[in-house]
């Protein structure tokens, strides 16, 4: 879904500017006593025990610490069998590039719902039923009964591949590489969430968490780039579910790309026009897109491209 972050990025990001990290004291908790720190703002103290409320509630959003059922809705349902609830994030984005390559190779159909994130519906009773943790991607398989609900878009992504025998090698050595490159995107996501967080989005620019996460972005796209010198994609020539779990949040740093001097990684620049060119790519990042004019706000067949 949109990127996400800790209680603990969301606090620090949220807190009131300051002039700055002057003020010095012990803190303890737990009964133990952690070295002199800085705080931001300079007056904060952090307590015993965090609780919801003053410039925590107020700054929170639609994130409470906890889960379930906010309204009583159903999900809506189409004529296929995969039913996506999604958004066009770049999570988002994985599943919906990976269905319509599925289209493409075998002409697996799937009916896509917006999930407004901005006015909860992910807090709905019928989306909390397939993804209790409230996050988007989530998609309902009803090729079985009961239907089958997967959420998480790495689990999404496998859970496609494998049924439909696609985008994952069949060599146990490329498969094993393949599984590493994704779980290296699922694992290295958050921090290229957190960095766009503070970069671009946060009240308060804080030097601390910029730099913390520039320098891990760049180095995620360092290890990309030094991989991918000898490689069209991620597994060698096969394209694979990690390149479609990597692509989406590589080219959402493209907002930043001065700042990261993205131009410096030229095997990961190479790699992503290679994957924005796909047919399939280029239609599933129309799917539950935010905005322009050839977005699909849903989409229930492939024939929904050429209305737009």
């Amino acid at each position: 879904g949109l990127p996400e972050f800790s209680m603990l990025w969301c606090a620090l990001a949220l807190l009131r500017p300051c002039r700055g990290f002057v003020a010095r004291q012990g803190i303890r908790q737990g009964g133990l006593a952690t070295r002199s720190m800085s705080t931001l703002p300079e007056e904060y103290s952090v307590p015993a025990v965090w609780k919801f409320e003053g410039n925590a509630a107020a700054t929170a959003g639609s994130n409470h610490p906890t889960a379930g059922a906010r309204t009583e809705a159903e999900l809506p349902r189409g004529e296929h069998d995969l039913q996506l609830y999604s958004l066009g994030t770049p999570n988002g984005l994985k599943i919906s590039i990976l269905l319509e390559e599925l289209n493409d190779l075998s002409g697996v159909e799937y009916d896509a719902w917006k999930i407004n994130i901005g006015t909860g519906d992910q807090f709905s009773s019928g989306f909390v039923a397939v993804n209790p943790n409230s996050k988007i991607p989530a998609l309902l398989d009803y090729s079985t009964s009961p239907p089958i609900r997967v959420f998480e878009s790495g689990s999404i992504l496998l859970h496609l591949a494998e049924k439909y025998g696609a985008f994952v090698p069949k060599d146990p050595a490329k498969r094993a590489e393949m599984f590493s490159w994704l779980f290296f995107q699922v694992g290295g996501a958050p921090s290229l969430g957190a960095f766009g967080h503070f970069y671009r989005t946060a009240p308060v620019k804080i030097e601390y968490a910029i730099d913390r996460f520039t320098l891990e972005a760049k180095r995620q796209l360092s290890v990309l780039d030094q991989h991918l010198a000898d490689k069209s994609y991620v597994c060698g020539d096969e394209f694979t579910i990690a390149d479609i779990a990597l692509f989406p949040w590589i080219i959402a740093l493209d907002r930043s790309r001065e700042f990261l001097q993205l131009d410096d990684y030229a095997n990961v620049a190479k790699w992503s026009d290679r994957i924005a060119a796909r047919p399939a790519v280029k239609r599933g990042r129309r799917v539950l897109a935010f905005g322009g004019d050839d977005a699909l706000p849903e989409r229930h067949s492939r024939a929904d491209f050429d209305k737009k």
